[in-house]
């Protein structure tokens, strides 16, 4: 990346502020409703600038809030994390809006059945919240498992977009 600068802009979402981070190329690095200033210890720096959002990011997430689920699909992310975190947080990128899987089924598509605990680390550990939708994977049994955002927030997420889609949280 020719400029290093990370740019961090504020949004008001239905479920409270949230953060984005992004790069001079308008790829998203974080989103989430990170409180106090800890969420920059994930990027080991505090030398954001304040983001005017040039690339129309602040506008796809409202969009996504508003009532267009899928404004969101086309934002481009860069994952840093280990090369198994990085396979799960790409795949949950497949999971449409108004669908679920659960950590067993999605252990199973990556080759892996007996990785549901990893899976399940790796989702938590997911820095691109929304985008990058871990809140649609669930537990075996339909049940809301953890969210770093909080299980309100993620319950809210899957009845929007279950809401904007008609498909009502189907499971995959």
């Amino acid at each position: 990346m020719p400029n290093d600068d990370l740019f961090v802009t504020g949004l008001e979402t239905p479920v409270g502020q949230a953060r984005l981070v992004y790069d001079a190329e308008g790829v998203v690095h974080a989103f989430g409703w990170y409180e106090g200033d800890t969420w920059l210890e994930r990027f080991g720096r505090a030398d954001f600038v304040e983001g005017a959002d040039p690339f129309g990011l602040v506008a796809a997430m409202a969009a996504y809030f508003d009532s267009d689920v899928r404004a969101i699909d086309h934002i481009r992310v860069r994952m840093r994390g280990a090369p198994f975190q990085n396979t799960v947080w790409q795949a949950l990128r497949s999971i449409p809006a108004g669908e679920t899987m659960s950590y067993g089924a999605l252990a199973k598509m990556l080759g892996q059945p007996g990785a549901m605990r990893a899976v399940g680390l790796a989702n938590g550990a997911n820095p691109i919240g929304v985008i990058v939708p871990c809140h649609r994977v669930i537990g075996a049994d339909g049940s809301l498992t953890g969210y770093g955002g909080g299980i309100a927030r993620k319950k809210w997420l899957l009845a929007h977009e279950a809401r904007h889609t008609g498909l009502f949280g189907s499971l995959r």
